[in-house]
């Protein structure tokens, strides 16, 4: 699933890196660049966090051409005024007013690296209506990848910035150091949901290799080392299954509780000997006919 994010990219998608400390998503993003330019897509690169010769770096020189970098690292915040771009300048106006200085035959591919630098200086509100605006801002985009650090910030700004998004990739370590986690999440436009988990290696030349094969059903995949489920009745002393015999035999076996036509009948019909309430008033009672609540001081 994660050499498919590209194949299968819808126009107006907004894809998600995620990543920690412990794991850095950035030779991930750097492979999503190099497949664009190999396959004649122009790309825009805002860079805040690394150097443009570091981002360049591995990608195939022979497309070097379309691609773009607008330098955010020498002075992101613009404290010197060098840069052209900072992340004052973060705005779906002034951000396609950059892509239209280059003409493109098609709408460019958008690379953000990375978002937790606008993250950190803007309201994430604000930052999730400029994206939205960007995805919808009349092709000028055709698609947006952002790398985002989980770890530097809190859980309620990942999960809105990533609820905007089409596709989601979190990355993570395992103990191989030459392998990661990629648990994909995508959400087509007709509103399912593809998720999958997969591990992978990529080499200094941004060569991804998948560790597992995909889901045949395109959900979760499940662990390879999972323990098949185990019957908790099958070493049990007694039997907790009746027979076809043993059920008949129940089945007709009459509960002390209901009571049959004939018991019924019997027990509602009155005969001789039914019980009744006898009372004879004696000297003591004063009784007064005409005003039996006498007693009551009424």
């Amino acid at each position: 699933m994660l050499s498919e994010v590209l194949e299968g990219a819808e126009s107006g998608g907004l894809v998600i890196i995620r990543d920690t400390a412990c794991y850095s998503g950035r030779r991930l993003l750097k492979y999503y660049m190099n497949c664009a330019l190999k396959r004649g897509d122009a790309i825009h690169v805002l860079g805040f966090e690394v150097p443009e010769n570091k981002v360049c770096a591995k990608l195939d020189s022979n497309y070097l051409h379309l691609f773009r970098f607008h330098n955010a690292y020498t002075d992101p915040l613009g404290w010197t005024e060098q840069s052209l771009f900072t992340v004052k300048n973060f705005t779906a106006t002034e951000i396609t007013q950059l892509l239209q200085e280059t003409q493109h035959t098609e709408a460019p591919l958008l690379f953000i690296d990375s978002l937790s630098w606008v993250v950190r200086h803007h309201d994430t509100v604000a930052v999730c209506q400029e994206l939205q605006k960007l995805k919808k801002a009349g092709g000028s985009v055709k698609m947006i990848f952002g790398l985002l650090h989980a770890d530097l910030h809190q859980q309620a700004v990942v999960s809105t910035i990533s609820h905007l998004a089409s596709t989601v990739i979190s990355v993570k370590p395992v103990h191989n150091a030459c392998h990661a986690v990629a648990e994909t999440s995508q959400r087509r436009k007709s509103g399912k949901v593809v998720q999958k988990e997969e591990i992978f290696s990529l080499t200094e030349d941004l060569t991804l290799s998948i560790e597992t094969k995909p889901s045949q059903s395109g959900n979760v995949q499940t662990d390879l080392h999972t323990k098949p489920e185990v019957d908790p009745t099958s070493n049990l002393t007694f039997n907790l299954r009746l027979s076809e015999v043993e059920r008949e035999a129940k089945e007709k076996v009459a509960l002390p509780f209901v009571f049959s036509d004939e018991k019924k009948s019997a027990l509602l019909r009155p005969g001789r000997g039914s019980g009744r309430i006898m009372y004879e008033p004696d000297a003591n009672d004063d009784f007064d006919e005409e005003d039996p609540d006498d007693d009551l001081n009424v």
